[in-house]
């Protein structure tokens, strides 16, 4: 026979119970939920595949799903977005996991992103009405209906991403983006993977020049970098100061800064703020595969000449950019 517990080993035995359930109960993930609704058309299929392009670790896209670990609070956040619905009736499912998803921080980064990095905010009839007669672009207008400008969540990212392309393989741009978001930026284990976050200006600002160039990184890059690092942990340099200027005044307030050029604010402009008529112009993309490939250009054109090419693009430029390069693509398939 077994002796027969105490009153006081019984109670110690039912609290160590009630213990363990209250901590098996902790760990289960914190899940939130929503809906919603862009602009039809839109498709998340077509617009998220950009970031399929490059090796990524930030923005992480398989064909269906875009995940993306948020920085909420300084606690990580696991956003998943998925498109049931057809292009022509386009709802997205959010869903956002970490142990501030319920916090309302964490459905304001999630709706920034959504609009920012996914482009699911713009009203693409507009300009499918003004350019369907384009000798250029009508063809890809309906053969990538829905298709949507991707882009970085916020300017920061999207100034210090723009500075990696700089001049070089995208490929290598793209390694040294994730080796940067390995090193430096949030990382959480969720659902058995491990997600990484894109670092933010106060950790880059605590490294030096010399030491970013552990990343492979030129010195003029490297120093670029610590110099907006520096600018953005300051608030010498703001998201919410380049929202409330005009396109213009964007570019010139970026390319006052050192190792900012003209392509790199465009591109900014356009990747990084959303601003749809923002035309990257020196692009090599453009002046060489658009200009052979869509103009039927037998050299290189230079960036005076694609500017005046793009103007019957205006006030659509950058969202007509997008769809000339998969147009472009599909070409080279077909």
């Amino acid at each position: 026979m077994l002796p027969r517990e105490g009153p006081a080993r019984s109670q110690s035995r039912r609290l160590g119970i009630a213990a363990h359930a209250r901590d098996h109960l902790s760990r289960r993930p914190v899940i939130a939920r929503f809906r919603f609704t862009p602009p039809a058309p839109y498709s998340l299929k077509l617009t998220a595949a950009r970031f399929s392009r490059f090796p990524e670790i930030v923005d992480l896209f398989d064909g269906r799903t875009y995940r993306r670990l948020l920085r909420v609070d300084s606690r990580p956040v696991l956003l998943t977005v998925r498109q049931p619905g057809a292009v022509s009736k386009p709802i997205l499912d959010v869903r956002l996991e970490g142990k501030v998803a319920r916090a309302p921080a964490a459905r304001a980064a999630a709706r920034f992103v959504i609009e920012r990095a996914l482009g699911a905010t713009v009203d693409l009839r507009p300009f499918y009405r003004a350019l369907r007669s384009d000798p250029v672009l009508a063809p890809s207008l309906s053969a990538f209906r829905g298709l949507g400008v991707a882009g970085w969540s916020d300017v920061w990212e999207a100034l210090v991403t723009t500075v990696l392309c700089q001049q070089v393989n995208l490929k290598f741009a793209y390694d040294i983006r994730r080796e940067l978001a390995a090193a430096l930026g949030l990382s959480a284990r969720i659902g058995g993977k491990t997600f990484h976050a894109f670092p933010p200006p106060e950790r880059l600002a605590e490294e030096s020049a010399g030491s970013l160039r552990r990343f492979r990184l030129s010195r003029s890059k490297a120093e670029t970098i610590r110099r907006l690092a520096r600018a953005f942990a300051r608030g010498e340099l703001s998201q919410a100061e380049l929202e409330a200027l005009p396109d213009a005044a964007v570019v010139e307030r970026l390319t006052a800064i050192k190792g900012i050029g003209t392509w790199t604010a465009e591109t900014v402009l356009l990747r990084g703020l959303g601003r749809l008529d923002a035309f990257p112009a020196g692009d090599l993309g453009v002046v060489k595969y658009l200009a052979q490939g869509l103009f039927a250009r037998t050299g290189r054109a230079t960036e005076a000449e694609m500017r005046r090419r793009a103007e019957s693009w205006r006030p659509w430029r950058g969202l007509a950019l997008v769809y000339a390069y998969a147009e472009l693509a599909r070409r080279r398939e077909g």
